[in-house]
């Protein structure tokens, strides 16, 4: 399909919250609705290069809000979308080390719970009791929730990619945006290498890749592309067929079953933003070390894949929703490492926001640009 001349709203980026947005405008009634992705395929930057975890269990209630109403998407997505969204709730669990972790975490719980969000505190020899294969001598407690999870990243995006184009919508892949024109302060025109298209908003999606869009209307959007990484292994047939998402807190290091075998990874605090996807071998290698002391058995597995992707770190690890000072410039993303899971609500909130001035089905109204500027940040804790 050719790009068109004009449209009413260009979504910037064919990762999850593109995609979402996109669908959902054109679910509110916005007819002329064109996506673009600079990549050959749809969701293959951050959004396919996520671990799929799925989650109730932040620290603020923006956060837990969000995630409540973006799962119940995913629960239904298949009945919406006719993709199976592949979601599997093998539940989280995320195990504490640091004395310093454990009060806080505990009033997390209790504000999850006072959202109608059933959380647990475990106590350390529980921990040890539902990990029998790992090694958590150490583990002062944990926090628990058996409906967090897992849910394929490429299914949602494609999910909604097939009935953007179903409801009339124009999705096209290879489009990099090389400029987006402004006049007396307002958005009129986005340009690839395959022509301009008119237009009179724009929903920057770009995910990592935001502040550049930014860039090209002069507005500066603060957020970091950061790299973290992850590798799969070979089947693990002495696995318990109930091992849940497992994450060492204090490490930043997490596991979860990938068919047969293992998905593990650990984030590297001395990442430095930048754009690099490709494998730091040696930071590889630490993690490794990490995971199989936690989880001896690895020692007997093989390396099956492993890959690089970006979070877009903001400096509240919380996102940005909503207007710029650019009329008709609209941001969504920033989502610091948790964007899948509330992707699917993000992209329903900017319709909202686009078609309505406000968001409705969750308050983001604190989660807006000017936050930086004004210093009203809202810090997560939940971070890995």
């Amino acid at each position: 399909m050719e790009l068109p001349t004009q449209a009413d709203v260009v979504v910037i980026g064919g990762g999850v919250m593109g995609a979402s947005s996109a669908y959902h405008l054109l679910k509110s009634g916005v007819h002329d609705v064109l996506l673009l992705e600079k990549e050959s395929f749809f969701g293959q930057g951050a959004t396919g290069r996520c671990a799929g975890g799925v989650r109730y269990q932040f620290a603020t209630e923006v956060n837990v809000r969000l995630s409540i109403a973006s799962l119940a998407m995913i629960n239904e997505f298949k009945s919406e979308t006719g993709q199976d969204p592949l979601y599997r709730k093998c539940g989280y669990l995320f195990v504490i080390t640091d004395p310093a972790d454990v009060p806080t975490f505990q009033r997390n719980i209790q504000m999850q719970n006072g959202l109608g969000v059933g959380t647990v505190w475990l106590s350390g020899d529980n921990v040890r009791s539902k990990l029998p294969t790992m090694r958590f001598e150490d583990a002062l407690g944990g926090s628990w929730h058996e409906r967090d999870g897992l849910a394929d990243p490429n299914s949602i995006v494609m999910g909604y990619i097939k009935r953007i184009r179903e409801l009339g919508g124009v999705a096209l892949t290879d489009q990099e945006v090389l400029s987006i024109g402004v006049e007396s302060g307002r958005i009129t025109s986005v340009t690839t290498r395959s022509g301009s298209v008119a237009c009179g908003s724009v929903i920057n999606a770009a995910g990592p890749w935001m502040g550049l869009i930014g860039q090209m209307v002069g507005v500066e959007i603060p957020l970091e592309p950061i790299r973290r990484q992850m590798v799969t292994t070979t089947p693990l047939p002495e696995l318990p067929e109930d091992f849940p998402f497992v994450i060492d807190f204090s490490r930043s290091l997490y596991f979860h079953r990938e068919g047969e075998g293992i998905l593990t990874g650990m984030s590297n605090p001395d990442e430095q933003a930048g754009f690099d996807q490709s494998i730091d071998e040696e930071w590889e290698l630490i993690a490794m070390d990490a995971a199989a002391e936690r989880l001896p058995m690895l020692n007997q597995a093989g390396r099956l894949a492993g890959w690089a992707g970006l979070y877009e770190v903001t400096p509240d690890a919380h996102p940005i929703f909503g207007r710029s000072p650019i009329d008709g410039f609209w941001l969504v993303g920033g989502f610091s490492g948790h964007g899948f899971m509330h992707g699917p609500i993000a992209g329903k909130l900017m319709a909202e926001i686009l078609t309505s001035g406000q968001a409705v089905s969750v308050d983001v109204s604190m989660l807006d640009l000017a936050r930086f500027d004004e210093n009203r940040l809202i810090h997560e804790y939940n971070v890995v």
